[in-house]
C-alpha cells in the first residue's frame, strides 16, 4: 500500500504504521521536511520539536517490533497552538512577555492524552496574542498566511492550527476557542474545527484567556479524525476544575449512515443578516443536502454577542492587569487596547451580562427540545486580505478583527458544542458552516457531519503551496 503522507488523514497514517506498511520515522522525517520547506512561507509554527519527535517515532517502532500496542494514533504527527504547555518548551500564548517565562515542566492534559494514544508532537503553532483576536497577525511572531491565498489571513486566534492542517503540514492540531477561535480559522482555511461542550475537554496546562468561556478542541481534514481526537481527549481531569466528570461516551461507535432521527433546522433572523451572500449560500448547500427547509429563530443573539464581549474583555483584562500596568509597551497594540478597554468596564455591566447569560441558556434549552441540530454560517465572509482593517457587510462598514466572530460568539457564550465544516469553492476562498447542538450532544453533530462528508458536500483537501 502506497500512502501519500501529505494528503493522508491521521487514521490512515496510524493504520499504515500499525500494519508495518510505513515506519513512524519515515512519517516524521517527511513531516519535518514539509515544514522546513513550506512554513517559511506560511508561518504556522513558532517551535518545531524535531529531536523529540524523532525519538518518539523510534519508540513507536520499538513497540511495534516488540508486539506491543503502539496506540490508536500510532506515529501520527500533530501540533498544538502555542498556549498549550509542552514539557521543556516555554508556553508563549502568542506573547513577547511570556517568552521570558521558564519552560513548562509537564505537558498539558490534552497534549499528554494524544501522546498516550501514540501521536507524535511536532511543535507549537502561531496565534493571536493571548488568544484575543480572529486574524493571527501577531506583532511579535508574524502573520500566518492562508494556504488558499497567501495574501489573505488564516483567521484566529488558532490561525497556525488551521493553516498547518490545510497545507498538509500535519493532519491534526489542537486549538482553543473562546468566542470562535477554532471555528473562524477552520472556516477561513477550509478545514474542520470542533469546539465541544464547555468543560467536556480538559484545559489543564492551556493558558487561559477567559475562564468562563474558554474551550479546547481539535482541527483536522476529516470528520473521522475529529471524532478520534475527541474520543481520546475526553475524560475528567482533577487539574481542570471545570472539566466535567461525565462518563466518557465514545462517538466513533455511534456513527451510522442513517440520520433520519436527527431533527435539523436553519438558524434564521440574526444569523441571516450582516453576511455576504456566499456565506448564506454555504448554509443552503448543507441544508439542501440534508433536506432541511425549517428555519428557527434564536432570540436575542445580538445581545448574547454583546454580553460575550463584556465578559471576555472583563475577564481577560483582569487576568493580565499586572502586566498591563507594568509592561504596556510589550503588548501587541491591538491586544493591549482591547484589554485596557476591558479593564474599565463597570462591574455592574459584567454582572448583568452573566444574568443575561443564564436567561439565554434557558432559551436555547427550550429550542433544543424541538430540534437536535441547527445550521448557521461560521463567518460572515471569506478570509479578508492581510492588513485589511474594515469590510462592508450588509451595506455597513465594520472592523474586521472583532466582527469575524459575528456568528460564533452567541454560541460559545453558553458553551454549546459546535463543529465548523468546510465548504470548498473552486477558484475562491473556502467558507464554513456551523453544526450546533445542545450541550453534550456532540454525537449528533458528528453523525451528521460524517454523512455530509460521505456525500461529498463537505471536504478538506490539502492545499498545494508553491515553494
Amino acid at each position: 500500500m502506497i500512502i501519500d503522507l501529505k494528503k493522508a488523514d491521521a487514521l490512515s497514517i496510524a493504520t499504515a504504521i500499525r500494519a508495518g506498511q510505513i515506519s513512524a520515522k519515515t512519517v516524521i522525517s517527511a513531516t519535518l521536511e514539509r515544514i522546513a520547506a513550506q512554513d517559511k512561507i506560511l508561518n504556522c509554527f513558532t517551535t518545531v520539536t524535531a529531536e523529540t519527535a524523532i525519538a518518539s517515532a523510534e519508540k513507536i517502532e520499538t513497540a511495534i517490533a516488540s508486539g506491543e500496542d503502539p496506540g490508536f494514533l500510532a506515529g501520527v504527527p500533530f501540533a498544538v497552538k502555542n498556549l498549550f504547555d509542552i514539557a521543556g518548551i516555554t508556553t508563549l500564548a502568542g506573547s513577547k512577555i511570556n517568552a521570558e517565562n521558564p519552560p513548562a515542566t509537564q505537558d498539558a492534559t490534552a497534549v499528554a492524552r494524544l501522546k498516550q494514544a501514540g501521536a507524535i508532537l511536532i511543535g507549537a503553532l502561531n496565534m493571536d496574542e493571548y488568544a484575543y483576536g480572529f486574524v493571527t497577525e501577531n506583532a511579535h511572531y508574524g502573520t500566518t498566511h492562508n494556504p488558499h491565498n497567501l495574501n489573505h489571513i488564516a483567521g484566529g486566534s488558532s490561525g497556525g492550527s488551521a493553516a498547518a492542517v490545510a497545507a498538509g503540514l500535519v493532519p491534526l492540531t489542537l486549538g482553543s476557542d473562546t468566542n470562535g477561535s477554532i471555528r473562524v480559522p477552520a472556516a477561513l482555511c477550509g478545514v474542520y474545527g470542533f469546539k465541544p461542550t464547555y468543560g467536556r475537554l480538559s484545559r489543564a496546562g492551556a493558558a487561559l484567556f477567559c475562564s468562563s468561556l474558554d474551550h479546547i478542541g481539535p482541527l483536522a481534514r476529516s470528520v473521522r479524525d475529529i471524532i478520534a481526537a475527541f474520543d481520546i481527549l475526553q475524560g475528567a481531569d482533577e487539574r481542570d476544575p471545570v472539566c466535567t466528570k461525565r462518563p466518557i461516551e465514545p462517538v466513533m461507535p455511534q456513527i451510522k449512515p442513517d440520520i433520519s432521527d436527527v431533527r435539523i433546522a436553519i438558524a434564521g433572523g440574526y444569523f441571516t443578516k450582516s453576511a455576504e451572500t456566499a456565506a448564506l449560500e454555504a448554509v443552503e448547500t448543507v441544508a439542501r443536502a440534508l433536506g432541511v427547509t425549517q428555519y428557527i429563530e434564536i432570540p436575542e443573539a445580538h445581545r448574547a454577542r454583546a454580553a460575550a464581549f463584556v465578559i471576555t474583555a472583563s475577564e481577560g483584562a483582569n487576568l493580565h492587569l499586572q502586566k498591563l500596568r507594568s509592561r504596556p509597551q510589550d503588548f501587541d497594540l491591538a491586544t493591549r487596547d482591547r484589554f485596557l478597554a476591558g479593564a474599565i468596564i463597570p462591574a455592574s455591566w459584567y454582572i448583568q451580562a452573566q444574568r443575561f447569560r443564564r436567561w439565554y441558556r434557558e432559551c436555547l434549552r427550550e429550542i433544543f427540545q424541538k430540534v437536535d441540530l441547527i445550521l448557521a454560517p461560521t463567518t460572515p465572509c471569506a478570509a479578508p486580505a492581510i492588513g485589511k482593517q474594515k469590510i462592508i457587510l450588509d451595506g455597513t462598514e465594520i472592523l474586521v478583527r472583532p466582527h469575524l466572530g459575528l456568528f460564533t460568539q452567541p454560541l460559545s457564550f453558553i458553551g454549546l458544542p459546535v463543529l465548523s465544516v468546510p465548504i470548498q469553492r473552486p477558484g475562491k476562498l473556502p467558507l464554513g458552516v456551523q453544526l450546533i447542538a445542545a450541550p453534550y450532544n456532540e454525537a449528533s453533530i458528528l453523525r451528521v457531519a460524517s454523512v455530509l462528508e460521505e456525500r461529498g458536500i463537505i471536504s478538506a483537501p490539502v492545499v498545494e503551496i508553491a515553494t
